[in-house]
């Protein structure tokens, strides 16, 4: 089972946590080397689509009846981009939550 890419996106949020906990808020400037929130975010997004895109051509092929498709990749690979599609709904609910949070501060 591949997961290189839950794996790469797991330490991307956690670099951003620990940037997060360590280091004080830089300005708008962004320093070299740092990794910005909507870029992990916005990578996560694309790893999230690209599985799902690769299972649905997964799943197709093998609907087609190609001989180089077998059942249980198929059904893995579903199962990955499925998993990655609630990760991702799970951090956009907490997300908002979040900002609703932030929002009903009082200043």
């Amino acid at each position: 089972m591949d997961t290189r890419g839950i794996d790469q996106m797991l330490t991307e949020l956690r670099s951003v946590s620990q940037a997060a906990q360590n280091k004080p808020a830089q300005g708008k400037e962004a320093v070299a080397g740092e990794v910005s929130f909507a870029d992990v975010l916005n990578n996560a997004l694309k790893d999230v689509s690209a599985a799902q895109k690769e299972a649905r051509a997964m799943a197709e092929d093998f609907s087609a009846g190609d001989p180089n498709v077998n059942l249980q990749d198929v059904m893995v690979n579903l199962q990955k981009a499925s998993l990655s599609f609630q990760q991702m709904v799970q951090v956009r609910n907490r997300l908002t939550s979040a900002y609703q949070d932030i929002m009903n501060m009082s200043v």
